[in-house]
């Protein structure tokens, strides 16, 4: 009897990408004798490829050779030839719709995920906002799955239930000593409505190295960010720009596993520390946790954050700010941050 063989899409950023990976993983570990092919964009494979034994990966380029509807229709061929028996989009936009519609016309059991487009509009309005929490995106995931015939509990804990192994990283890195604490920081984000100020973060960071002034402090970010940070890196011995030193995403998620504390805002770290078994402090401006893009396993209370009448303004992070200054993260004060960090460090909730 042919064992049944899923596809899952999610293209996108590596943010929402790995926010995909405890509802496979939890899938792959339920239901050992399902195959399971998950297709992303290539610089996701370090997220999936060691994730279980029924678990492969299928990359797609959809800006150079499977772009336009020549190239998915390239790409569609492509997939015929896996044999799949479901489809689960878990994206939802044109592109992955686009498969989906052609996968429907050949009669294959399909399903799609529920973007809550009213909620959202709702959520983020000015004059009529309805600040209620959206199920999160990991609940949406699993819906799908279960409307294939495949219902999940989700039961993930981390990329490395064994600890992830410190010998893949340079020298530099070292043993971690029980007296340091190691804390990550991504403050900067590809989006403004989602970057904390670099001037207001180099406070939080000010204020860490005085209560803790044997601790490092772990930069990570886009190679855009690098002169930020290999600034803070030449000011404080504590810094370490750990993105340019470790040089693949992978390694960073190692290191990410070791951390006592992640500080992040709204973005692809955040998710990244969380699936890698850490706490994150999380920042948050124009977005909201409610928006249900809070990292897994995260509580709220963990989330920095300022009430305004004008917050959230957005899902995403992608709209400009309607009043014109970012007020949700400048008035975030470096001292509640630095705060919540330290009740981390001290294991309280």
């Amino acid at each position: 009897m042919k064992s049944d063989h899923l596809l899952i899409i999610r293209f996108s950023a590596i943010g929402e990408v790995a926010m995909v990976v405890p509802v496979v993983s939890s899938l792959a570990r339920q239901y050992p004798h399902l195959r399971i092919s998950v297709l992303s964009q290539p610089f996701a494979r370090p997220l999936f490829d060691r994730l279980a034994p029924n678990v492969s990966f299928m990359e797609a380029d959809l800006k150079h050779e499977y772009h336009g509807v020549a190239g998915l229709n390239a790409l569609y061929r492509r997939l015929m030839a896996k044999n799949f028996t479901a489809i689960a989009d878990l994206h939802s936009i044109m592109r992955s719709g686009y498969l989906r519609m052609r996968f429907n016309l050949d009669h294959f059991r399909v399903e799609h995920l529920d973007r809550h487009r009213q909620e959202r509009r709702r959520l983020v309005s000015f004059s009529q906002k309805r600040l209620q929490p959206l199920p999160s995106v990991f609940d949406d995931y699993a819906d799908v799955l279960r409307r294939l015939g495949y219902p999940v509990k989700l039961d993930f804990t981390s990329l490395f239930p064994d600890g992830g192994n410190m010998r893949l990283l340079p020298e530099q890195i070292g043993l971690k000593q029980s007296f340091r604490q190691w804390i990550g920081m991504s403050p900067i984000a590809r989006r403004r409505g989602k970057t904390y100020p670099p001037t207001l973060a180099e406070e939080v960071i000010q204020i860490m190295v005085r209560r803790h002034p044997s601790c490092r402090i772990f930069l990570f970010g886009g190679s855009d960010e690098w002169e930020v940070f290999d600034r803070w890196e030449r000011s404080y011995p504590n810094c370490t720009n750990a993105s340019r030193l470790l040089g693949s995403l992978y390694k960073e998620l190692v290191l990410m596993n070791h951390l006592d504390v992640m500080v992040s805002t709204d973005s692809a770290n955040m998710h990244l520390a969380a699936i890698a078994g850490t706490r994150v402090v999380s920042i948050w401006g124009t977005t909201h946790p409610y928006g249900g893009f809070l990292g897994w396993r995260q509580s709220i209370d963990d989330a920095v954050q300022v009430d305004l009448p004008c917050r959230p303004c957005s899902i995403y992070g992608n709209k400009s700010c309607r009043m014109g200054d970012y007020r949700c993260l400048l008035n975030i004060k470096p001292i509640d941050i630095a705060d919540r960090v330290e009740v981390v460090l001290n294991g309280d909730k």
